[in-house]
């Protein structure tokens, strides 16, 4: 092997070129007021404008803005993709061209997040007429954003697809083309051979898992994801510690978080090395627990879709390698209480694999009741939901609260969920940067305007 290509090997094992400890920090380096994309990456972007024309107005409802405050009576004004102003009740200080919204006797709150999502999981029955690059995979998942933004979910954190999958729904989302949250994706699942997902499961068959050796495999997966076009990096043990310690540095480097699948003592290496955040309710010591809250090592429980799982499947979880320990219901809701005793920021995801999707809105319902039966309030696991979420998001300065400047994400709901969780099911208007996607319960897509033919086009007379 010739000397410059052992320089590069080890250039790529050793420590990333401008490393940093937080994958935040890498904007520093930004200039102020540039403008960026409405992702974790902040790829530069020309100043174009966003959104519809013009200025929409959600009038006389009550203005739950998930900063923490009490809901209000008010008035929320939009304008193009973001939020203008949230006015006093009286106050009728809009356009007199805008749109405007009854939403009388309505709660108007941020659009749900959802930070765990699968979106082109196979559905049973298997067909084998279909493969991991088959355009099924992208219909299977253009149909669940419709069941999430259906749902008030407008945003969905994509943690293994088939492919590039969810890189080609996020960018048809944006464009507004098809109905749907915005996708932040991952890509796929980064494991070791034979890790989780990898060991025979369904997961292995759809292709949304990729499996690589050694640390410096593993600092290239994460260099060929963010190519690809990744929001996030979601890694899974089995791994070794060089392995882990070599993902979340490249990824720290590139400006991405990593959150990882993992369990047991994969736990602590992966918060030892400096994991950005843990899925799943899995076993941990109280030791790993306190490491987490020291560290800052957020958490996505998805406690409730095991509860579904241990139904539908006769109480356990069988036939992985990956899960060989003991957990139950009773077990989930201990790790997610003793996370929440130790002070560990927690958000909302519901993990629906397979055709779980087609439950929606209970799933993320019941996850944020797991949340008030550990001790939080109503209020407070709406913010979970929320303001937390978009924080787990990396997008918590643009998604989570409504507040002036922030990007017109919004949930229109016939109740008062701040007050009872189960009238989340009573969605009425969702909006997502801005458009109208869902307007009394239903999604809208709006006829097409007819592109004019050129002159020389048309038949003569």
């Amino acid at each position: 092997m010739r000397k410059g290509t052992w320089l590069l090997l080890l250039s790529l094992v050793g420590s990333a070129l401008d490393a940093q400890e937080r994958a935040q920090d890498r904007r520093r380096w930004l200039g102020a007021g540039q403008q960026v994309s409405d992702d974790p990456r902040r790829v530069p972007e020309s100043p174009a404008p966003k959104g519809p024309d013009g200025v929409t107005v959600l009038r006389g409802g009550r203005i739950f803005d998930g900063t923490g405050a009490p809901a209000r009576p008010g008035t929320l004004v939009l304008q193009r993709n973001k939020v203008l102003q949230v006015l006093e009740a009286s106050s009728t200080n809009w356009p007199r061209d805008a749109r405007v919204i009854d939403v009388t006797g309505k709660t108007v709150m941020p659009g749900l997040i959802d930070l765990h999502t699968h979106l082109s999981y196979i559905e049973p029955p298997i067909s084998t007429d279909e493969n991991p690059t088959d355009p099924d995979a992208a219909l299977r998942a253009a149909e669940r954003l419709r069941f999430f933004i259906e749902s008030g979910i407008t945003s969905v954190r994509d943690v293994a697809s088939v492919g590039n999958v969810p890189f080609v729904l996020k960018r048809w989302v944006a464009r507004n083309a098809i109905p749907g949250p915005r996708v932040f994706a991952a890509g796929q699942l980064l494991t070791a051979r034979g890790g989780h997902g990898a060991d025979g499961t369904l997961v292995k068959v759809d292709g949304s898992v990729i499996e690589r050796t050694g640390p410096l495999e593993w600092r290239l997966a994460v260099r060929d994801l963010f190519a690809r076009g990744a929001d996030v990096i979601k890694v899974a043990s089995h791994f070794s510690r060089d392995e882990i310690r070599a993902a979340i540095d490249e990824a720290h480097a590139l400006g991405l978080k990593v959150t990882c699948d993992c369990e047991t003592s994969y736990i602590q290496v992966a918060v030892e090395e400096g994991v950005d955040m843990i899925e799943h309710p899995l076993p941990r010591t109280d030791e790993t627990i306190r490491l987490m809250a020291q560290k800052g090592v957020e958490a996505d429980p998805t406690v409730y879709v095991y509860t579904y799982f241990f139904g539908r499947f006769g109480g356990g979880y069988f036939g992985s390698t990956s899960r060989r320990f003991a957990f139950g219901d009773s077990a989930n809701v201990q790790v997610l209480k003793r996370m929440k005793d130790a002070g560990i920021v927690m958000g909302i995801g519901t993990d629906l694999i397979v055709d779980w999707f087609r439950s929606l809105p209970l799933p993320y319902i019941n996850e944020l009741k797991y949340f008030t039966q550990v001790g939080y309030t109503v209020p407070e696991a709406l913010i979970a939901a929320t303001r937390t979420n978009a924080k787990l998001l990396d997008m918590d300065d643009r998604l989570g609260t409504l507040e002036p400047g922030k990007l017109a994400d919004v949930l229109v709901v016939n109740g008062r969920p701040d007050e009872q969780l189960d009238d989340l099911a009573k969605v009425d208007v969702v909006i997502r940067d801005g458009w109208v996607v869902v307007e009394g319960g239903k999604v809208v897509v709006p006829r097409h305007t007819p592109t004019p033919a050129p002159p020389n086009w048309r038949p003569k007379p």
